[in-house]
């Protein structure tokens, strides 16, 4: 076989080769070639009932790599209903059966803000998840990607699955935020800008000044965003802010050594955004690529604003709306949900004082969890209602009803929006 003398190598091609069963990670990987990867971490959640009714029709009976197994429950806990009771009651007899250790059950909170804080997501990792939000890793410089139910119940097999590299996007950002607008904004443009498909199986690698001054909670919400563009997946290049976020939970990295793409890497295109000027931004029903300015939308009426979830869940959003909020009321008739994305988050704002502080606006906090956003429980519309939301996902049915309407936006202007009781460009909200 020829070897390739192009010497630029993106991150994709580079983790793969690493991560490509019985290689040492010298003979390359090109976009668009197939490999068989064995990866780092292979996570689940709720899906888990239905992963292993899989798995078991296979034919085999224990896990290759139980250590690998990381199963998060999140989508609907405390469970909802019988069917989802029964659900949690398959996945915790298999965990059991299969001696899984990596197994976190309904008071931990979500998949997604879990995985990171538990030290599962390190720079230079290659994570498979089966939820299409896995995308969110790669604000660590992790390679994430989701994958589908049959996928994982492969792996839980083989400890083996085949990917296509894929080609690289380099999205450069430059500029600074101004204040009320944040890095919900910042990837509601982007998407609005590119399309719903418009980096479809991609991989984004987001850099540029403003994403050096980034907080890790704003990567992780560009990151998992992303993957409503149809992202494979998303990447920020690790650096001493990543060092630190994961010092401060306790995750040490001082022998880690993660590939980062070369200068001369070669990309299918470079994009770059400037976004000194950019206005707060929302995304319209039915679909995350229907973005407009919030100011273009003003004064549309809803009837539930949500804030959390996996997207904007962290203690960095939930302070942003705090302080919105604080020594003020919601409008009458609007119902605010509250949603930490971890019983780690939820402890820190307690202690911080942020959850009293929307508690007494009016807020009802949550316990950390999907909530709504999936349409499971706590929060479900009805017919004819609206929601603005800060989570990622607005088409029909979304949140439980096709007959309701999804707003997306940030936690500023959710917050914003929850007092003036309709949509407004938390700018022109008079503090």
């Amino acid at each position: 076989m020829a070897i390739d003398q192009k010497m630029g190598k993106t991150f994709a091609e580079k983790i793969l080769a690493l991560k490509s069963v019985g290689s040492t990670g010298i003979l390359p990987v090109n976009a668009g070639e197939i490999v068989t990867v064995s990866p780092d971490i292979i996570m689940s959640h709720d899906n888990s009932a239905a992963i292993s009714g899989i798995f078991k029709k296979i034919g085999i009976f224990r896990v290759m790599n139980p250590e690998k197994v990381v199963i998060i429950l999140d989508h609907c806990v405390p469970p909802a209903t019988e069917k989802y009771a029964e659900n949690h009651k398959i996945i915790r007899e298999f965990v059991r059966q299969q001696d899984i250790k990596n197994f976190y059950d309904i008071n931990t909170g979500v998949c997604h803000q879990v995985l990171p804080e538990k030290g599962y997501a390190l720079p230079g990792t290659l994570i498979l998840g089966s939820d299409s939000h896995t995308t969110t890793y790669g604000a660590f410089g992790a390679f994430a990607a989701g994958i589908g139910r049959t996928e994982t119940a492969a792996l839980w097999a083989t400890d083996q699955l085949w990917l296509k590299c894929p080609q690289t996007i380099k999205i450069i950002i430059t500029g600074k935020l101004k204040e009320f607008v944040t890095p919900k904004d910042i990837i509601l443009y982007i998407i609005g800008d590119l399309g719903a498909d418009g980096v479809l199986y991609k991989a984004v690698e987001f850099t540029g000044e403003t994403i050096a001054n980034m907080s890790i909670s704003g990567r992780m919400t560009l990151c998992n965003m992303s993957a409503e563009m149809g992202a494979k997946i998303a990447y920020c290049e690790p650096d001493d802010k990543t060092k630190d976020w994961l010092a401060n939970h306790n995750i040490l990295t001082s022998e880690l050594c993660p590939p980062t793409s070369d200068p001369d890497a070669e990309y299918e295109k470079i994009l770059e955004y400037n976004i000194d000027n950019l206005e707060p931004q929302i995304a319209c029903p039915h679909t995350v690529d229907n973005v407009r300015p919030v100011k273009e939308v003003q004064g549309t009426k809803f009837h539930q604003a949500l804030i959390g979830t996996c997207t904007n869940g962290r203690i960095e959003d939930l302070e942003i709306a705090a302080n919105i909020l604080a020594g003020k009321k919601i409008a009458k008739d609007i119902r605010l949900l509250i949603f930490p994305a971890s019983i780690e988050v939820y402890k820190d704002a307690l202690k911080l004082g942020i959850l009293e502080k929307l508690i007494n606006s009016g807020a009802v906090i949550m316990n950390p969890g999907c909530g709504p956003c999936l349409g499971a429980h706590q929060g479900i519309l009805a017919p004819g209602e609206v929601c603005i939301s800060t989570a990622n996902r607005n088409f029909k049915g979304r949140m439980g009803c096709e007959d309701a309407e999804i707003y997306l936006a940030s936690p500023s202007t959710v917050a914003a929006s929850a007092i003036k009781g309709e949509i407004i460009d938390p700018r022109e909200l008079s503090f």
